[in-house]
């Protein structure tokens, strides 16, 4: 484990949750909302300055996991969904909630909604990426994209977040090899199922911008590619992750999805001071745990470094 690669790591996980905490305040609002008002990380919206949402709290969740565990192990990341959905978040996923309290097992229970709703496609698997992605991306690419689907299947039925979610994961696994995640699309593509391959060779092109989305970016296509085209069209992470705010809409998932690519990308030396100060993430159902900056640093080090 290289000190680079160490730091792109951290990067990753800190700065979803940066990107996450700074998007909070102006979702679902319209575009150019930050830079109209100028206020970073100073609440809003029913949260308070600094405060993750459900992105981050799922992600941690996710994470924890995976480090108890020694692996993958499905039953038990569902069931802490579950215990963190009764613990009455501030914020859920309508599709999520469903899933999570609908009575149905774990293995059931998103494939049961999609039959039943026939939309399971939004951005609620790409959210909680960040640090699956850094667990797995020393097994390399085919390791890294399955075990994304399997966690993005436990709450969305429908492949395309699965998909997305796999693309989200190899990326950042590039990124964290030191190598330009941009430039790995067409390899990356290659190993999406073909019956989702064309949608997200759309959304994933160079001359793609979000204002040619066909959905709202609550959905998982116009999300993956508006982190992609807020990462590639900027030279740094907070310009990166205020340009991902900047476009309106969902703009916690966008900006935290940003930020896992960007932090991968350009490390954790890269996420603002003034961002990471006041960060932190409540775990609701997990008594009065709460996450700041330096615990989510330690998580991205332990999840770097476990064999």
């Amino acid at each position: 484990m290289t000190a680079d690669r160490l730091d792109r790591a951290v990067g990753a996980v800190l700065g979803s949750a940066a990107g996450d905490a700074l998007g909070a305040p102006y979702e679902f609002g319209p575009a150019g909302q930050l830079s109209a008002r100028g206020e970073e990380m100073r609440g809003g919206g029913g949260w308070d300055p600094g405060e993750a949402t459900d992105d981050t709290q799922m992600a941690v969740l996710v994470a924890e996991s995976l480090l108890e565990h020694g692996g993958l192990e499905l039953p038990d990341v569902f069931a802490r969904f579950q215990r963190w959905a009764a613990g009455q978040p501030k914020d859920i996923g309508l599709q999520t909630e469903d899933v999570l309290t609908n009575g149905m097992p774990w293995d059931l229970a998103a494939a049961v909604h999609f039959q039943v709703n026939a939309r399971a496609a939004g951005n609620g698997s790409l959210m909680r990426a960040a640090g699956s992605a850094v667990y797995f991306a020393p097994a390399g690419r085919e390791a890294t994209m399955d075990a994304a689907r399997r966690i993005a299947a436990l709450t969305h039925g429908d492949r395309a977040a699965w998909e997305g979610t796999a693309l989200l994961h190899e990326l950042v696994r590039v990124a964290l090899d030191g190598g330009d995640p941009a430039a790995a699309i067409p390899t990356a593509l290659d190993a999406v199922h073909p019956a989702h391959r064309d949608r997200y060779a759309r959304v994933l092109a160079p001359d793609w911008h979000p204002d040619m989305a066909t959905e709202f970016n609550g959905a998982v296509w116009p999300c993956l590619g508006s982190a992609v085209w807020a990462m590639r069209t900027t030279g740094g992470f907070a310009e990166a992750v205020r340009a991902a705010v900047d476009l309106g809409g969902d703009t916690d998932t966008v900006a935290a999805v940003t930020g896992t690519l960007a932090g991968a990308v350009y490390g954790q030396a890269a996420v603002p001071d003034a961002w990471t100060a006041p960060l932190h993430v409540p775990l609701p159902g997990f008594g009065d745990r709460v996450l700041d900056a330096t615990a989510l640093r330690t998580l991205a080090h332990r999840l770097a470094t476990t064999p």
